[in-house]
């Protein structure tokens, strides 16, 4: 699994609130230190300091210490979640889907019967 990538580094930074800098801190996922990771965007590129970020699914950040990403830039022991879903009357992996099937999955409500 790659670390973030530029487009998504960029996307972030574009939404933040405070564009100056996009901090992440919490326990590093190797040795579960505490780390902090900054991006500064600057004239010749963004600089990336304290270690590295991954987003292994959609706003779901994790962070490495510089050690730990030196040791091993791969971030391993976290596993995809495979979800199966019914589409055309056949339980399938919903990644084997078509892009227009996988939109409409995405655009899906639960339903609450606690708010009915």
């Amino acid at each position: 699994m790659a670390t973030m990538t530029i487009k998504r580094l960029h996307e972030l930074l574009e939404n933040n609130v405070d564009k100056d800098v996009l901090a992440w801190a919490g326990a590093c996922h190797d040795c579960k230190n505490e780390a902090q990771v900054t991006a500064t965007p600057k004239e010749d590129g963004i600089h990336i300091h304290g270690g590295s970020v991954y987003e292994p699914a959609a706003n779901k950040f994790m962070i490495k210490c510089d050690t730990c990403f030196e040791k091993d830039p791969v971030l391993r022991d976290y596993q995809d979640c495979e979800v199966y879903s019914r589409v055309v009357g056949y339980l399938r992996p919903v990644a084997q889907w078509n892009d227009a099937k996988q939109a409409e999955f995405n655009d899906r409500k639960l339903y609450d019967p606690s708010i009915c």
